[in-house]
């Protein structure tokens, strides 16, 4: 891992939590139920569980409020759909190395248990996700890997400390992911023979491919199932101990011709996910991903890029991406870290379509150790273990404790638009509870509207403040409400992009990558109506004209607005001031706006 900044704090607190029950009714409607039988309630009643930046506030849960009926206008509004999903959620977690195992091994019998409920229970914060090295990482005692002698052993500073860890939260958590990830193969099996750097022999990608078959066969044994794999801890980075070079090319023909066909032969089902590295490589991940059936999806670290390549890579190659790290620093500080990683992480990697999202080191000790020799030094984990019977809580804890706790495997991320310094986040539980994410990442206070079908309720944040809301019930109306002032792109029923053609020439859907001119601002035109901007111009119907659509208007008329129609696939249709339909055309000719009905052609998928 690369190192960025950070703070610990030394607060404990406890944690509260609060669920409502949503009734479900059938027979005869009555006020407050539609004719299908669902209850429709108005007045939801909104629990809040606040993190300040000067640690005022640690994961509070703060006074209810109540949706009511919308009025009024708010320039900063957030509006929550829960008729509109992407991706499922498969959890949030930590890093779980050698060295946390072997501090949280040395609390007493009652503050480990204690400790431990905390972080995995769902009476506590709630873990969901796990990520463990495969042999040492470089926040272990030392470098080592399970092929040091003559043959595979789990035996030394795993079996000691970690494997032993890994069964107590499986005992707390019997459904808890783990994903496993090795920092370096053995010595032996790399072109310089030693911890640091090096490249995987040609001659020994067959003995790599059987390490992780027995690696799986040995976790197996010790009843811990590995739900997924990636080949190479931060491939492009040589300089970690331990760490190995692996580029793309290399990759893809371990996954392809050894680790593949291996793990599945052997019966294993557990996903190969690529890369594990940087967003400022789109061109790796996603040569790996399309290049390889046995390949899950992509998973990135921010320590270099900026977060939207993970749409980047999940548009280009049409499979899964995961956020699988992000450090916080010891000397950094809590309030910048916690503004930092909600706008970045836990929002922006959820916005960007990641599955599961991890920070970090799950725990250190007060030397910010144990560590390697050449391992990370300022490396501050979610908790910091100060003796055998203390430990603090650090900023990383509330990062992520602000979404493991509410938001659940299975939940599904809903549609939720950036509201000026208001960055968030949605999701739906499968319970049906909704959990809105929100940070505030602007210089003062905010006073923003949370807008949910016809009702709303508004709310100010701090400066620098995350917040979690979450409520029951059933959006009441406005399940067609767009995502104003989000971005997205249309995918049409060829799989292809709505393309703005530069704002040059007629509109076509048949771009395979979203790029500039394929992303679209959904822009409020009034009157219930939406316009597209995309590159500071406006999409245009031209009235239904036979020589196409356009995005070449400076200004919205009535030309720019279009209704927003979703149709009860989830898929969205525009309908235009003609009062006749977007039609793709399939790619073959140019876009129009003469549909007098919805058929495959005239539905997009939101991207």
């Amino acid at each position: 891992m690369k190192k960025t900044n950070g703070i610990k704090c030394a607060v404990l607190m406890l944690l509260l939590p609060l669920t409502h029950a949503c009734k479900q009714e059938t027979g005869v409607p009555h006020p407050g139920e539609n004719a299908a039988g669902t209850i429709i309630r108005a007045n939801e009643s909104v629990s809040i569980w606040m993190t300040t930046g000067d640690k005022s506030k640690l994961l509070q849960q703060q006074g209810n409020v109540t949706f009511a009926a919308d009025a009024g206008s708010n320039a900063t509004t957030v509006t929550v759909d829960e008729n509109s999903s992407f991706q499922n959620i498969d959890g949030y977690g930590f890093t779980l190395t050698q060295g946390s195992a072997q501090v949280i091994s040395g609390l007493a019998a009652a503050q480990q248990d204690a400790l431990l409920n905390e972080l995995f229970s769902a009476g506590g914060i709630g873990i969901s996700a796990i990520r463990i090295s495969i042999g040492a990482s470089d926040l272990s005692n030392s470098s080592y890997s399970y092929r040091d002698g003559a043959s595979f052993s789990l035996a030394g500073p795993d079996l000691t400390y970690l494997i032993p860890m890994i069964k107590k939260v499986l005992a707390i958590n019997p459904g808890i992911k783990i994903l496993a990830t090795p920092w370096s193969a053995p010595r032996w099996m790399k072109t310089n023979g030693g911890w640091v750097g090096g490249r995987l022999n040609a001659g020994n990608y067959g003995d790599y491919a059987t390490y992780f078959v027995d690696y799986l066969n040995a976790m197996q044994a010790q009843g811990i199932t590995i739900w997924g794999i990636t080949p190479q801890n931060e491939p492009e980075n040589g300089g970690n101990e331990p760490s190995m070079l692996m580029d793309a090319g290399e990759q893809l023909n371990f996954i392809n011709n050894h680790l593949g066909p291996r793990i599945r032969g052997a019966g294993y089902n557990t996903k190969i996910i690529a890369f594990d590295h940087n967003c400022d490589n789109t061109n790796y991940p996603t040569t790996v991903a399309n290049g390889s059936s046995y390949v899950d999806g992509s998973a990135f670290h921010l320590y270099l890029g900026n977060i939207s390549a993970m749409t980047t890579v999940k548009n280009a190659t049409n499979k899964n991406v995961y956020f699988t790290e992000q450090w916080t620093s010891s000397a950094g500080s809590f309030g910048g870290d916690l503004s930092w990683h909600t706008q970045n992480i836990t929002v922006g990697a959820s916005r960007n379509w990641a599955k599961a999202v991890f920070e970090w080191n799950l725990a250190n000790n007060t030397s910010m150790g144990p560590r390697t020799p050449g391992g990370c030094t300022q490396c501050l984990g979610a908790i910091t273990i100060n003796s055998s019977t203390s430990y603090t809580r650090n900023v990383a804890y509330y990062i992520i404790a602000h979404l493991s706790k509410f938001v659940k495997p299975g939940a599904v991320r809903i549609n939720s638009n950036i509201a000026g310094s208001i960055q968030n986040v949605a999701f739906k539980n499968s319970d049906g509870t909704k959990v809105l994410l929100a940070g505030n990442n602007g210089g003062s206070a905010v006073t923003f509207k949370v807008k949910w079908g016809s009702q709303s309720f508004t709310y100010t944040l701090p400066a620098g403040a995350t917040a979690t809301f979450k409520w029951s019930g059933t959006q009441s109306s406005g399940g067609t409400t767009a995502p104003i002032g989000q971005v997205i792109s249309l995918r049409g029923i060829n799989n292809q992009f709505v393309c703005g053609q530069n704002g040059t020439q007629a509109m076509r859907c048949d771009k395979a990558v979203a790029g500039d001119w394929e992303r679209f601002t959904v822009v409020d035109a009034g009157a219930g109506k939406v316009a597209l901007r995309s590159m500071s111009k406006y999409v245009s119907s031209e009235n239904g004209a036979a020589s196409g659509m356009t995005c070449t208007r400076t200004t919205v008329g009535d030309w720019e607005k279009f209704d927003w129609v979703v149709n009860a696939d989830g898929k969205i249709s525009l309908r235009g001031n003609n009062g006749m339909y977007v039609c793709s055309e399939n790619g073959t000719d140019v876009m129009k706006c003469n549909r007098p009905s919805i058929s495959g052609w005239e539905a997009f998928s939101l991207n």
